[in-house]
């Protein structure tokens, strides 16, 4: 079995020599077949030229260069479509990810686990992204039905099946183990060892937390909602609806008590706040409902190359 090792590269020019060797020995020792696929992400540094030169030197090392950065998962995406391994690792290149865990992720993987996420149960980093990173794991777990300690790992392990069957893009790369399960693939998570960062710095900031609240709203609807959007829209417009209905009808009421039968003093309807509430609300319940009928159009004519089931096997090619 072919392993393929795909390690996104920002400015990592300090540590991918040693994150080869380290590598290959991992390998060697637990005499795994690799393919190391280094993806350039528009790094400014000598990032290429070493990952040229390891490429010439060795054979199983691969490298893909950017025009600029991406991101992150367009760097993962275009490793997958360039692996040939049946199974995948995803790996950090700023050496806190210990590549002598890579046997110990394959061991779990022929248990029959298709997905196998990395929890650093003792992280080496600062205490300002150690605890938020636990509320949005705590929060994930929650949204989405899926708890892991530790979704925001470097480390996982996947079958080309689950590569093959989800799509990731803007910073969903951190939500593979979501995205497999919902496709029906077993999911599980592997205790690693997780150590202090020893050149370069972090890229992510401070507006990570907003981003990543935002792919999670992204991903409970993509894994929720994805193939029949108009359940959800459609629900968020017959309840604006019904309190357009509920609107109308009380200053209905309130007309014919003061019109009609004369039981309430006179005052103009269109004087009353709730009447604009309720065209408010019922123009936007028409917008949701609208919306939604347009999602189902589009899925029913463009979405067929994703779809939303995953084949197991069959009995017969």
């Amino acid at each position: 079995m072919l392993l393929s090792i795909l390690v996104p590269v920002l400015n990592e020019q300090d540590s991918l020599v040693e994150l080869h060797r380290q590598i290959d020995q991992a390998c060697v020792a637990g005499q795994i077949s690799y393919e190391l696929l280094f993806v350039d992400d528009g790094s400014t540094d000598q990032s290429w030229n070493i990952i040229q030169q390891l490429s010439a030197e060795h054979s199983q090392v691969l490298g893909i260069r950017f025009r600029r950065n991406f991101g992150k998962a367009a760097a993962l995406t275009a490793g997958m479509r360039a692996a040939r391994g049946e199974c995948l690792l995803m790996l950090d290149a700023d050496l806190q990810d210990d590549p002598a865990e890579i046997p110990r992720f394959l061991e779990k993987h022929r248990e029959g686990f298709d997905v196998v996420n990395g929890w650093k149960q003792r992280r080496l980093d600062p205490w300002h992204k150690v605890y938020p990173s636990r509320v949005f794991n705590w929060m994930i777990g929650k949204m989405t039905g899926l708890r892991l300690h530790d979704h925001n790992c470097g480390l996982k392990l996947f079958h080309r099946e689950v590569a093959a069957e989800i799509r990731i893009y803007g910073e969903l790369h951190r939500f593979i183990p979501v995205l497999a399960q919902a496709k029906g693939f077993r999911v599980t998570e592997l205790p690693v060892h997780h150590r202090p960062r020893q050149h370069g710095h972090s890229k992510y900031g401070f507006n990570r937390f907003q981003r990543g609240f935002l792919d999670t709203l992204t991903v409970c609807f993509l894994t929720g909602y994805g193939q029949r959007p108009l359940h959800m829209l459609g629900s968020i417009g017959l309840a604006c609806f019904a309190l357009g209905v509920l609107g109308f009808g009380y200053l209905s009421v309130l007309w014919l008590l003061m019109n009609v039968f004369h039981m309430l003093p006179a005052v103009p309807i269109g004087t009353r706040p709730l009447l604009a509430y309720s065209i408010a609300v019922t123009i936007l319940g028409a917008q949701a409902l609208s919306v939604g009928l347009l999602a189902e159009l589009i899925i029913a004519y463009t979405g067929r190359e994703h779809e939303h089931y995953s084949v197991l096997e069959q009995t017969r090619p």
